[in-house]
């Protein structure tokens, strides 16, 4: 079961703190783990076993309006969200720690390094960005999270149409089947800002060593990863094959390969 961690504006964030049977000497910066929209920390599993074994220390948590945390919070701001990670950080006393975000998650990694350098040791992008802004993208959510034949009737055809299994997982059951652990309102609102907001300042301002995953079927585009290196020519880029957005779940095994040599280096 989750731990709940309560932030100033009353937003219960349920976390996990895993320590590993083995630790690492010298201990190297714990990782946080960062999951994407209408995503939940279980996502992160995989990774979290092998990075384990590494030796680390991971936490892993359910963003605002996701999961086994607050459904309804009083924001689903990118600052919010932000503070979450840097209070979690504090609260655990994780400083300096790796940020391994995936989509929004990454996006949230991102600023909170660019905004407080100094709870931060090095940071990996999985499928994230700086992006905006896009203008359709809430509608393109929305559209998405109607497409979703809720509820289904069981975890089988959860997976079958949501694609992996660690996508079925988050779902929650009731009387008449499976339903998303969060309300499509506020899932939309998380991304209301990257409609009409740019994060290129953000980005040039980070100041850590940065690793940018890529699934070759994913969608951060060429065109945004060569500006993403032209602004930050030290930034490191791999491109993963086979995997679209989710490579954490397309390829856990090629993921964790690439992140721990990444972390190695540093």
């Amino acid at each position: 079961m989750p731990t709940h961690l309560t932030t100033p504006d009353g937003t219960r964030i349920a976390y996990r703190d895993h320590h590993p049977p083995r630790p690492a000497t010298p201990a190297p910066p714990p990782v946080l783990l960062l999951h994407g929209l209408a995503g939940h920390q279980g996502e992160w599993d995989d990774l979290t076993g092998r990075l384990l074994d590494d030796g680390y220390r991971v936490v892993t948590y359910d963003a605002r309006a996701h999961g086994d945390s607050t459904r309804r919070p009083r924001a689903t701001t990118r600052a919010a969200h932000v503070q979450d990670a840097a209070a979690l950080i504090d609260h655990l006393c994780l400083a300096p720690a790796t940020l391994i975000g995936q989509s929004l998650g990454g996006h949230t990694a991102l600023l909170l390094a660019a905004a407080h350098p100094g709870l931060v040791a090095s940071l990996v992008l999985v499928e994230a960005g700086p992006g905006g802004p896009s203008p359709g993208l809430p509608a393109r959510i929305e559209n998405w999270l109607d497409s979703w034949p809720i509820p289904f009737p069981s975890l089988d055809a959860a997976r079958e149409f949501l694609g992996h299994e660690a996508w079925a997982r988050g779902l929650e059951r009731r009387a008449d089947g499976w339903h998303p652990r969060f309300d499509r309102d506020e899932i939309v609102s998380c991304v209301a800002e990257l409609a009409t907001t740019s994060y290129w300042p953000q980005w040039s301002r980070v100041p850590h060593p940065t690793l940018l995953i890529r699934g070759d079927r994913g969608t951060v585009t060429d065109e945004e990863t060569t500006t993403m290196l032209t602004h930050r020519p030290q930034t490191h880029h791999t491109l993963i094959p086979n995997a679209g957005h989710d490579v954490h779940l397309d390829q856990p095994t090629r993921l964790h390969e690439a992140v721990t040599m990444f972390l190695r280096a540093q």
